[in-house]
């Protein structure tokens, strides 16, 4: 009988070593996010040259931040104090721009941390092994890191990250309806209920495998 099933296993290793083998299919989706990742550092670098240009009195890259800002300034009153619809010129760098170009710099960089997450993570999760036990620079969350785990990183990077587009939001909240504050604030609670619930989830589910 025992000879009978190793033939068995013999003749369908194949299968499972094709099956196992498909993992590598995975490889290009983590190289395509490698370049995600290029074109986030390129986005930082192009932000910040417009910044510091800015500051000595460019008005080009004044005007180039305050687009993709969407700023609009402060808006122009009639006589009667109501808004005409119009809003006064930005002419030189102030406060709020600064805050809002440096938290848009943030929310890059947390974006690229959730990338590397995804990217090292995952590969090391679901594809092969790293072998970086003795790598000086080895993260310290990546020696007990599997898919739950990887799971509760991502849920609360993305929460760090809505937080980010929230307080940008909020700095410019003039220049936004109260429905795009409340739906902002509503989908950012969201974020965080499901976050919340993953982490309960996965303790739920760990806790009958210690005991």
């Amino acid at each position: 009988m025992h000879p009978k099933n190793e033939s068995t296993s013999a003749r369908l290793r194949p299968l499972p070593n094709l099956i196992f083998a498909s993992r590598w299919l995975q490889l290009p989706l983590y190289l395509g996010l490698i370049l995600a990742q290029a074109v986030y550092v390129f986005q930082f670098w192009g932000e910040l040259v417009h910044l510091i240009e800015a500051v000595f009195g460019s008005q080009t890259a004044l005007a180039s931040l305050v687009t993709s800002l969407g700023y609009k300034g402060t808006a122009l009153l009639d006589a009667a104090g109501k808004t005409t619809g119009g809003y006064a010129p930005i002419s030189q760098l102030n406060e709020t721009i600064i805050m809002l170009v440096v938290l848009g710099l943030i929310d890059v960089v947390m974006i690229s941390n959730l990338l590397i997450m995804v990217i090292v993570g995952g590969y090391e999760t679901f594809v092969s092994r790293l072998n970086l036990e003795n790598h000086p620079d080895q993260p310290e969350w990546l020696s007990h890191v599997n898919a739950s785990v990887l799971k509760v990183k991502l849920g609360t990077a993305i929460i760090g990250i809505s937080s980010i587009h929230l307080l940008k939001t909020f700095i410019n909240a003039e220049n936004y309806t109260e429905k795009t504050l409340l739906w902002q604030t509503v989908i950012h609670v969201a974020f965080l209920a499901s976050a919340l619930a993953i982490a309960a989830t996965d303790r739920l589910m760990a806790a009958p495998s210690k005991h």
